[in-house]
């Protein structure tokens, strides 16, 4: 059996470009990891400033059908930078829409990746116009059943819209969407999701400035594995709009709602 040349050799152009921008970066990372301590914040900065060089020329580079793989490798480039607790208090979260960029350019089917989209840009890097944008260019590629509960990212969109745009309109679309394509599943848990996307955009739509809606949507983000730091600001949140979060016998968040919305 004959296999062309290109068959050949794309897989291993993709791997050599992936090896090469790695191995570039490797000694610098390397010596972050030993020496974040003592790094002045100009070094940091430049060394920002050589990653975002990286991510925008990863925009570039072709993959030869390889865009699963290129964007399962950045994500894990973006988890290593978010998780870098050290280094994100001097610098900032300011690098996370760069790495979005290349994931959902090269995958807007990965939905794993929404979550840390939304948490990472509008809670931390405080740009959740981006995050937003980036969502809706997702959406693009997505379908109810494509990939499987797909809801999610109207979801997030949502939440996005509300909590840090103040935009109730738009979130009250997202909730209804989220709603829509949550019920055309049978399973509990997006029968779950198909009812409480739904009361939100319910209340959006009687009340804009809801309270209610406000509460209900920073516990989704409580509802979430995330870290510490968010769910003191979910907790924070819900508080300062006359809610309560108390933890069950089972470890899980109830919330309280406040008598009058």
């Amino acid at each position: 059996m004959l296999i062309s040349r290109q068959a050949i050799l794309a897989p291993c152009v993709v791997c050599l470009c992936a090896l090469s921008i790695g191995w570039i970066q490797s000694p610098r990372l390397q010596a972050l990891l030993k020496n974040k301590q003592d790094i002045p914040l100009a070094t940091l900065e430049k060394d920002i400033q050589a990653e975002k060089l990286r991510l925008n020329l990863l925009k570039k580079t072709p993959t030869f059908g390889y865009d699963n793989l290129m964007a399962n490798w950045v994500y894990l480039n973006f988890l290593q930078y978010f998780g870098d607790d050290d280094v994100r208090a001097k610098t900032g979260y300011s690098l996370s829409p760069d790495y979005f960029d290349v994931i959902i350019e090269r995958d807007p089917r990965f939905l794993e990746v929404y979550i840390s989209l939304s948490t990472s840009i509008s809670l931390y890097a405080a740009m959740p116009e981006h995050s937003i944008r980036l969502m809706e260019k997702g959406l693009k590629s997505l379908k109810p059943h494509l990939p499987d509960k797909s809801y999610y990212v109207w979801r997030y969109k949502g939440i996005d819209e509300l909590l840090f745009l103040g935009n109730a309109q738009a979130a009250q679309q997202s909730f209804t969407t989220a709603a829509d394509w949550a019920s055309k599943y049978t399973d509990e848990e997006s029968k779950y999701i198909a009812i409480t996307s739904l009361r939100t955009a319910n209340f959006l739509r009687t009340n804009p400035n809801s309270k209610y809606a406000q509460i209900s949507t920073w516990g989704m983000i409580l509802s979430n594995n995330v870290d510490d730091e968010t769910r003191k600001r979910a907790i924070n949140a819900i508080e300062k709009l006359g809610g309560k979060v108390i933890t069950t016998p089972q470890g899980l968040n109830q919330i309280i709602f406040p008598p009058k919305d």
